[in-house]
């Protein structure tokens, strides 16, 4: 064969090789793209029939110019039920049926940063003010004039302060979990690391981006469980891996006890779906909101000395951790300032942190009590 027809048939069989890598990639990307979109559509379906077994139904909706994803369920006055961290609008999975029995619309979004709504990029952009924007824009987005709010966890600082800044359009709130005790006098301030020798604090660990949610994406199932039962008292769990307190000493899972078993009232069922979410997402949106405390404070300086001018309710577990074993007269004594009309404090015997699942009856008793007096 002359030298020149071997180059070209060289070439030629180079030209071919390099298209048939091409088209691979392109087809290796192409399914991956593919593979992404059925995933997203089968979980998508999932959450439908799940809302559905709780006879709620599922839509996207715009706020404050971003989609969130709502559960809703009945139709009457306007109740948005607000979520904590790290969860869903699956946590109001006992509220959504009860409310809309009773005559209301229920509506329990995934806030900004979770699930199927939005999740923006910046750390800024998960501020008081939009947060607060977000839940005011459900309002208007549904077309109504109205509505009251009830928050839980991270939900109940929002949904105090969607009143404070909405009062026209904010009937009535209440909070679990997370009393309204008044705009503090003092700017908030955390290092971006905890010192080596500190006492381990979790929302000190969030300070720094990227670090705690590699943690927790990296075992979601995991560290939900773990979280959940943690606070959840009398469910038995393992010795943690980690008993040194020393923020030296590693992140948090190591330091939350395996589960013996999971909580009476979370299936092994309903743990899935949670870590399904966050698998699919992340937890970087939701941690976010803990990198705003110095930032919310100085968007908020009209709040100072702001009182709470509508009808409220503070309803909480009596062994939250987050109460630290107040009783109801010192729940009430350091909240009342804080409100014009604070109808009631109800602590529930023998509950921890996430009232409105480990004990439905109740919490839905004392709501609806309490809505029921407003009309």
């Amino acid at each position: 064969m002359p030298q020149n027809t071997w180059t070209d048939f060289n070439l030629k069989l180079l030209l071919a090789s390099c298209v048939f890598l091409l088209q691979a990639c392109q087809g290796n990307l192409m399914h991956t793209y593919v593979s992404s979109a059925l995933t997203e559509s089968s979980e998508a379906e999932a959450t439908v029939r799940l809302a559905a077994e709780y006879g709620a139904r599922i839509r996207t909706i715009e706020s404050n110019g971003i989609k969130l994803r709502i559960a809703e369920a009945g139709e009457g006055p306007l109740v948005i039920l607000v979520h904590g961290w790290p969860e869903s609008w699956f946590s109001w999975r006992y509220q959504l049926q009860a409310l809309a029995l009773a005559g209301y619309h229920a509506v329990a979004p995934d806030m900004r940063g979770y699930g199927g709504s939005t999740i923006p990029d910046e750390i800024e952009d998960y501020n008081i003010l939009q947060l607060t924007a977000d839940v005011a824009g459900i309002v208007d987005a549904l077309n109504e004039e109205s509505a009251t709010l009830v928050g839980h966890d991270w939900g109940a600082p929002i949904v105090w302060q969607t009143a404070l800044l909405y009062p026209d359009i904010i009937n009535a709130v209440v909070g679990m979990s997370v009393p309204y005790r008044g705009r503090s006098q003092n700017r908030p301030s955390r290092a971006l690391r905890q010192s080596p020798d500190d006492d381990f604090s979790y929302t000190a660990y969030f300070q720094e981006p990227g670090v705690a949610e590699s943690e927790f994406d990296a075992a979601p199932r995991s560290f939900i469980a773990r979280l959940f039962t943690s606070r959840s008292p009398g469910t038995p769990t393992l010795p943690p891996r980690v008993t040194d307190p020393r923020a030296s000493a590693g992140g948090w899972l190591a330091r939350l006890g395996e589960p013996e078993r999971l909580p009476d009232w979370l299936s092994e069922s309903e743990l899935d779906y949670y870590a399904n979410e966050f698998a699919r997402v992340g937890f970087r949106g939701g941690i976010n909101y803990y990198r705003n405390s110095s930032r919310n404070w100085d968007l908020t300086s009209s709040l100072a000395g702001a009182r709470i001018q509508q009808p409220a309710l503070f309803i909480a577990g009596e062994l939250d951790i987050v109460n630290r074993g107040a009783t109801v007269e010192e729940l009430r004594r350091v909240n009342q300032p804080n409100f014009v009309e604070l109808h009631d404090v109800i602590l529930i015997p023998g509950v921890g942190h996430r009232n409105q699942q480990q004990a439905p009856l109740e919490t839905n008793k004392f709501l609806l009590d309490f809505l029921n007096s407003l009309e």
